[in-house]
């Protein structure tokens, strides 16, 4: 019995990952927004004694406000000062959806938007950040814009290797650092740095079409 369980597993995970590698195939949708650049924004640091740097309330954090300059996909035009985005705040657009921003370049007049994907952020983690690498926080949808230029500010959080808690951290100052009374250690957040890199989410299988096509085939 527990070896035909593991075939049958074996066999949804093949078909799933056949319907995801092929474009064409009838239970994979195409993306609505095709004209949208996707970017992510990846996070780094060197974490002293801590591990899950992230915004307050976790990586989807409704208040969190993130602060980064717009080049204007136009003419090229970079905008003086920071832009601040959060998913509570939403504009309607003139069609249909909502957007979290809405701005026009000062130089060529021309309009633009920017949308936050939550849903595929993680916490920056030890691990990580002693291997050199990079934690995806959130993707933003532009249009019309090119995210530059993340400014840390204040908002985060980070815990001990013991598990004690620091909350609002702020990195407006680049460091931050502390002592661990329950671990008996100092901890530090620095060397801070943000990127943000194009990714393409255009084409995602749908979770209704996949467990009917699997209903189907099985």
């Amino acid at each position: 019995m527990k070896g035909r369980q593991l075939s049958a597993c074996f066999w949804k995970v093949l078909y799933f990952a056949y319907v995801k590698s092929d474009r064409n195939h009838p239970f994979l949708e195409q993306g609505k927004c095709e004209n949208m650049v996707n970017f992510m924004l990846y996070i780094s640091a060197d974490l002293e004694n801590l591990t899950n740097f992230q915004p307050a309330g976790g990586v989807d954090d409704p208040n969190f406000t993130y602060y980064f300059k717009l080049k204007c996909e136009n003419c090229g035009e970079v905008t003086e000062k920071e832009t601040c985005v959060s998913l509570n705040e939403t504009l309607p657009l003139p069609k249909k959806g909502t957007t979290n921003l809405i701005q026009k370049c000062k130089f060529c007049k021309r309009e633009g938007t920017v949308t936050m994907i939550p849903g595929r952020g993680s916490p920056l983690t030890n691990e990580l950040s002693e291997g050199g690498k990079h934690a995806a926080l959130m993707v933003f949808d532009c249009r019309g814009f090119e995210p530059l230029d993340f400014a840390f500010s204040s908002g985060w959080k980070a815990e001990s290797i013991e598990g004690t808690k620091f909350e609002d951290i702020d990195l407006s100052g680049g460091d931050f650092s502390e002592y661990d009374e329950k671990g008996a250690c100092p901890v530090m957040i620095s060397n801070v740095a943000a990127m943000f890199k194009v990714v393409d989410l255009n084409f995602v299988v749908c979770p209704e079409h996949y467990l009917r096509a699997i209903h189907c085939y099985f």
